[in-house]
């Protein structure tokens, strides 16, 4: 029956993790659209510079925000400081994984899971990044021409 539990709660937390990324991911894409419709002839150089830089950053603070998350969840179910949950959740979710703080055995499959779910993540961030900066390539194409 443990397992069961285990197995439930990482479900939980993954249809969370995604739902607080899909919402995050959402608000950057239509806020990224904005800026691209309502600057259509003022967008030079610097000023899409500018937005792939803010776009990037936000996209940080996002995965930010779902470490916390992880980290949360580490809190409650794994360690009784944040600086270990915290910890842990960064070096899993970013794939390092070093090591010095380890999960409970009861909770030990959390770990691996966050990883395939940052790898992901990042993934889909970085398809975000690639298509706003293909949009500004293509339309100082269009303007140079």
């Amino acid at each position: 029956m443990a397992l069961i539990r285990e197995i439930g709660i990482a479900v939980r937390i993954v249809i969370i993790a995604l739902w607080l990324q899909s919402a995050g991911l959402a608000a950057l894409i239509r806020w990224v659209r904005h800026a691209l419709a309502s600057d259509a002839h003022r967008l030079g150089p610097f000023r899409s510079a500018v937005l792939v830089v803010w776009l990037t950053a936000a996209v940080i603070v996002l995965h930010g925000v779902l470490i916390l998350f992880w980290a949360s969840c580490y809190r409650r179910l794994c360690f009784s400081s944040w600086e270990f949950a915290l910890y842990f959740s960064a070096s899993s979710y970013a794939t390092v994984g070093y090591g010095d703080v380890v999960l409970p055995s009861t909770w030990r499959m959390l770990g691996p899971l966050e990883s395939i779910f940052g790898v992901l993540m990042c993934g889909i961030s970085v398809s975000v990044l690639f298509a706003t900066n293909t949009r500004l390539v293509n339309r100082e194409g269009r303007t140079l021409q």
